[in-house]
């Protein structure tokens, strides 16, 4: 057999066998890093364990401000933009940058606690995205030094910007709100799960605690930032639901009126208010596809911010995340 003949031949075999390997269900792959006690993920969800350069920001603040402003009919791309969102660190599945403001101490007035604002931790919930926006632009302008603030409009926008319709879970089919680290995770999970939801597919905790980048960006902040107080905005059950130290909640917030929901395992709420001991103010809007009214919005965040004057301390040093100041404050 000719030489040119044979590496033609030994060449095709090689590319079959790659374009075999390939074209496997990723969920098989999977397997090898999962614990028996560890849920199985939906056969409509074919995740991978990926490694951490596979979480490398494929898009800059501005690129992922456009693609927000085309999607949300209430957050135009200027208005994004005009925020100076920065891409700080945190990173979605494919590779979308998390975009965060931070509101630090100012030099003439030290600050009387520290609150972790984030929205869109469901992609599908478009309102808790629009309405977190609308209140930067509110603390962009009327930034006091009262509080010192991290905010994060869209923890999850692989779930808001890649799927049609968008969808509750990441890229990978995890519901990142049941992807916190709690008490007996891998058993409580499991059980909730299957039991309790069906293996409903939307609320898929994932292979293990914080196995999604997403979830580790906001443990991570927690961590470094040690807020007094974290808000989640939601949608939509249209009420207040508070999880957390014996600290009096908020009875309402605007229109919406305080009914304690309880925690799930995996649930930012139990991780963060029950374990972690940080009080947890989650706001749920009414619809998650219809914006409230703008006087609505200007009454929670009034009520809000009149609730955290009164019932947020802290004792400590205050101190910026290097990991979240800007380029030009570094």
């Amino acid at each position: 057999m000719q030489p040119a003949v044979l590496y033609t031949i030994r060449r095709a075999a090689v590319l079959f066998f790659v374009t075999l390997m390939l074209s496997q269900p990723l969920q098989a792959l999977e397997q090898e890093s999962v614990t028996a006690s560890s849920p199985s993920a939906p056969e409509s969800v074919q995740s991978t364990t990926a490694t951490k350069e596979e979480f490398t920001a494929k898009l800059t603040a501005e690129q992922t401000c456009r693609r927000i402003g085309n999607k949300l009919g209430s957050v135009s791309v200027r208005e994004c933009l005009d925020l100076d969102l920065q891409a700080a660190g945190g990173v979605s599945t494919l590779g979308t940058p998390i975009l965060v403001k931070e509101f630090p101490p100012l030099p003439s007035r030290e600050p009387q606690a520290r609150v972790l604002l984030i929205g869109g931790i469901h992609g599908d919930e478009y309102s808790s995205v629009s309405v977190v926006f609308k209140w930067l632009k509110t603390l962009n302008a009327h930034h006091s030094g009262l509080f010192h603030w991290i905010v994060s409009p869209l923890v999850n926008p692989d779930g808001l910007l890649d799927f049609r319709p968008s969808q509750r879970m990441n890229a990978r089919g995890v519901d990142l709100n049941r992807n916190f680290p709690t008490t007996d995770w891998q058993q409580e999970s499991t059980d909730y799960w299957i039991r309790r939801t069906g293996r409903d597919k939307r609320r898929y905790p994932g292979p293990g605690p914080l196995s999604e980048p997403e979830s580790q960006w906001v443990a991570k902040v927690i961590e470094q930032f040690k807020p007094n107080v974290i808000i989640s905005v939601h949608a939509p059950y249209n009420v207040l639901d508070f999880d957390g130290p014996p600290v009096a909640p908020p009875r309402k917030l605007g229109h919406l009126y305080l009914d304690l929901m309880g925690t799930y395992p995996g649930s930012l709420g139990r991780y963060a208010g029950i374990i972690e001991g940080i009080p947890v103010i989650t706001i749920e809007l009414t619809y998650a596809g219809i914006m409230p009214t703008d006087h609505q919005i200007r009454k929670i965040w009034v009520d809000m911010v009149r609730w955290l004057s009164r019932n947020a301390h802290d004792r400590k040093p205050d101190t910026q995340i290097p990991a979240l100041r800007s380029p030009a404050s570094r």
